[in-house]
């Protein structure tokens, strides 16, 4: 079916907020998803995937478990990536300051799709990016690189994993020049390149965003369930009991 961008960022708006969250803030992951979709890279489904994690992780911090000049690494605990990486990269940004290169190491975490519309944001500052995770299942590595003055990124996958970490984990790498990839991509099995998603990007705003039925059909389920079990705590409530 087609949506617009704002009835995307509505629905999941309502989702969110009623998750009851004290981490992450609703109209910045209702962008994150709509920007996703808008790339034609599912944002939807991913966010239906980490609703569950969002209902049952618990609302506590993430730890620093090592920091050094031009690096940080961060334990999440088991948590969605939704709902702390815009904090992690405004922290990470502040401790990069004037230097040249920055790694940001995300332990324990899931969604990491979910990152895609934070990574590009760093378009308007100038700083290139490389991303980049292993999954359980195909495409078995992930590789997402933003260069300067660009404003999509190319996407890299792979059938192999192409690193020994874990398949919770996720390496931000931050630069003020384009990073040399060329050995890192030489055996990748698909790619998406930055004017495909310019092309996807422009074709959604245009003719409207193309989102699964079925997916869509999860998110309302779970924005109107959430909206309901509200309703009659309220209603409860409001009885003074």
């Amino acid at each position: 079916m087609i949506v617009s961008h704002n009835e995307i960022v509505a629905m999941v708006y309502k989702a969110f907020t009623g998750m009851h969250r004290e981490v992450g803030e609703a109209d910045v992951i209702a962008s994150m998803v709509a920007e996703l979709e808008m790339a034609g890279l599912d944002g939807v489904r991913h966010f239906n995937n980490a609703s569950p994690y969002i209902l049952t992780e618990q609302d506590t911090p993430i730890d620093i478990v090592h920091q050094e000049t031009g690096a940080i690494r961060f334990d999440l605990h088991g948590s969605s990536l939704i709902c702390h990486l815009p904090a992690i990269m405004d922290y990470a940004l502040e401790k990069m300051g004037d230097l040249d290169h920055f790694q940001i190491y995300l332990m324990n975490c899931h969604n990491r799709w979910l990152a895609y519309s934070e990574l590009v944001k760093l378009a308007d500052n100038g700083i290139a990016c490389l991303a980049k995770w292993d999954n359980g299942t195909v495409p078995k590595h992930t590789l997402l690189t933003l260069n300067q003055g660009f404003v999509y990124p190319d996407l890299y996958f792979f059938n192999e994993p192409q690193d020994n970490y874990n398949t919770n984990d996720m390496i931000i790498e931050l630069a003020t020049a384009n990073f040399d990839i060329e050995q890192e991509i030489e055996h990748f099995d698909h790619k998406i390149s930055t004017d495909e998603l310019f092309a996807t990007h422009q074709r959604s705003w245009k003719e409207g965003i193309h989102v699964d039925d079925e997916q869509w059909a999860i998110l309302k389920k779970t924005a109107a369930a959430i909206l309901v079990e509200n309703s009659e705590a309220s209603s409860k409530g409001a009885g003074g009991v």
